[in-house]
């Protein structure tokens, strides 16, 4: 067999694989079960002739033949969306860009970008989707978006290790700030020092891209007492200001805080730097994208 003989169903397939990062969320996403996913990737494998993915325990990272494979397979899947929006008689493609970004920047940065970009570039048609910065990166290596807005932390190291690297640039680089009750000892400062996060109680939550706590101040030298779990930035703060407990913010949300809660830096101990920052794959970037691009770097420099 030879790459040739690959059909359309076998290169979706691997495409959403490699953007879910596991058969099994691919599987959900494609109404398949788990088990035609196995054998449309082994089917793949065979007209290739080589191992497009390396299954770990954690889900599945392409190898270097995969990553050549996806590549192609993008390109397809974008002459065959754009024949059908062609033969349904709707706009060309270039004037649509596809942007995901991680929850924080949906609060105020991704809205007030798109506002800008409708006044300035009406023509310009944009649909994005949320999801954690390691999905995005995904979603970026598989054609599914073109701009992608995430996150990091110190060191700030490069998104991920596959070629070709991902181009960036960063939109806001802040400290990590703490919301606390407007009732709480805490409040009446204006910063909190690190030494008096300790025996806090917490209200925290899972990072929808893996089990990671978030939440909780980092670095604390005690094991955090989590009295409230909640995924919902607005839930959080909303229990925050019942006097519920504290919890970690970025920036980015600071003016948009519900009545009752304070948000303040914190002194003393390493400074938790959170960076937004704009990633795509190839250059130049497209007009419409570029267009985007500008938007969200503005928006950034209004502080939202």
């Amino acid at each position: 067999m030879a790459i040739t003989d690959a059909s359309l169903v076998a290169l979706r397939v691997f495409r959403e694989v490699a953007e879910r990062g596991t058969f099994t969320a691919a599987a959900v996403a494609l109404g398949y079960t788990q088990s035609a996913v196995s054998r449309q990737i082994a089917t793949l494998e065979r007209a290739v002739g080589a191992d497009l993915l390396e299954r770990r325990h954690e889900g599945v990272r392409l190898t270097t033949a995969g990553q050549i494979v996806l590549r192609r397979a993008v390109a397809v899947a974008e002459q065959v969306e754009a024949a059908a929006r062609e033969l349904a008689g709707l706009p060309g493609a270039g004037g649509r860009v596809r942007l995901g970004w991680f929850t924080s920047a949906g609060t105020g940065l991704v809205p007030q970008a798109l506002a800008e970009l409708r006044r300035t570039h009406p023509a310009v048609t944009v649909t994005s989707r949320e999801g954690s910065t390691p999905a995005l990166i995904r979603a970026l290596r598989a054609g599914s978006v073109d701009l992608a807005v995430i996150a990091t932390e110190p060191p700030h190291r490069p998104p991920d290790t596959d070629g070709p690297p991902l181009r960036t640039r960063v939109l806001t680089d802040r400290s990590l700030m703490v919301a606390v009750p407007a009732t709480h000892p805490l409040a009446g400062g204006s910063f909190v020092d690190v030494a008096d996060l300790r025996g806090q109680e917490w209200i925290g939550g899972h990072s929808s891209g893996g089990e990671r706590l978030m939440g909780v101040w980092p670095g604390l030298d005690e094991r955090p007492v989590v009295a409230h779990v909640a995924r919902d930035w607005l839930a959080k703060l909303h229990l925050v200001a019942a006097g519920c407990g504290l919890t970690t913010i970025p920036p980015v949300l600071a003016g948009m805080v519900p009545a009752g809660v304070r948000v303040l830096p914190v002194r003393g101990g390493p400074d938790e730097g959170r960076r937004m920052t704009l990633a795509w794959l190839y250059d130049p970037l497209p007009a419409p994208a570029a267009r985007l691009a500008e938007a969200l770097e503005a928006a950034a420099a209004t502080g939202s």
